[in-house]
């Protein structure tokens, strides 16, 4: 219990403690995240671009059947070597989705259909700040893009980019994909599954400057430039379910196939066990090339 006419100490003494504490092998100091205006204010590189980083809190898992209740989106402005040189301000809208949240996604999320009740998404305003990006950012796009591009379809065809994805976590240093324990990895710590947390969350995390000197932003669209392909196991048996769950397909429940996104060099294998293992040297996958515009989308 403090004592009468102690003083809480500033954050400058805060900061001092906290590096005291990082710089001995037996601590590790986590800072919470706060919005800030950039993140590098050096010279720049080249000329600068906009990235938007952008989460969404759902009703469930499916695209067609469940609905947005939260939307966040950030802009931010970073040089030709990746570093954030502008964080613009969060804008986030709730929505009513007309129908019932499930309570774990309650628990999940701490949205309730009160909280949301009346609410609607200002599709011109994020209409505005979708199509001002370069690029667009989001930590599992898979999942995100399809609810945006299906709430907001007049963003359609923008590049997309996926920060789980698309980088080799273990490769730059780092265990699991999570943005929190990612984040956390970083030295930094915030409220998780609210979507204005998780994109600034995402903005700091693209920020953070990996083992060799580059942003982890430069390695994401670096790896966003190459060409992927998309594999659609059209008429694949109903007992290989398993074996292409496990391989990572997603299931499309309204063209009733599995799919995946997979990466040039590891193509030809992936056709091969398609064609030995699933087809059974009986059936062939469809592929289909994909840019940054086509990938993630439905």
């Amino acid at each position: 219990m403090s004592k009468q006419g102690d003083r809480v100490p500033s954050f400058t003494a805060l900061e001092q403690a906290a590096d005291f504490l990082d710089a001995h092998p037996d601590y590790k100091v986590l800072r919470r995240l706060r919005h800030v205006d950039w993140l590098y204010n050096g010279p720049t590189e080249g000329e600068t671009r906009v990235g938007v980083a952008v989460d969404v809190e759902t009703t469930g898992l499916d695209h067609e059947a469940d609905r947005i209740i939260e939307l966040a989106v950030q802009r931010f402005r970073f040089d030709a070597l990746g570093r954030v040189t502008q964080i613009g301000k969060a804008r986030l809208w709730r929505e009513d989705p007309s129908i019932p949240i499930d309570p774990h996604i309650t628990q999940l999320t701490g949205l309730t259909a009160q909280d949301v009740l009346g609410q609607s998404i200002d599709v011109n305003a994020a209409v505005e700040i979708l199509k001002s990006a370069d690029i667009i950012i989001a930590h599992n796009a898979a999942f995100d893009r399809p609810f945006v591009d299906r709430r907001l379809p007049a963003i359609g065809g923008k590049p997309w980019a996926c920060s789980m994805a698309e980088l080799d976590w273990l490769g730059l240093g780092f265990d699991g994909r999570a943005l929190g324990h990612l984040v956390s990895q970083c030295g930094w710590f915030y409220e998780g599954h609210r979507a204005e947390n998780d994109v600034l969350a995402l903005i700091y995390l693209l920020a953070h400057t990996s083992q060799d000197g580059e942003t982890i932003l430069a390695k994401l669209r670096a790896a966003s430039e190459q060409p992927t392909f998309r594999i659609n196991a059209v008429d694949a048996p109903f007992d290989a379910k398993d074996s292409l769950k496990a391989k990572g397909y997603r299931w499309d429940a309204t063209m009733r196939f599995w799919w995946k996104t997979i990466s040039q060099p590891d193509l030809d294998a992936e056709t091969q066990w398609l064609r030995r293992d699933i087809y059974l040297e009986r059936g062939m996958p469809a592929v289909f090339p994909q840019s940054a515009c086509e990938r993630y989308s439905r």
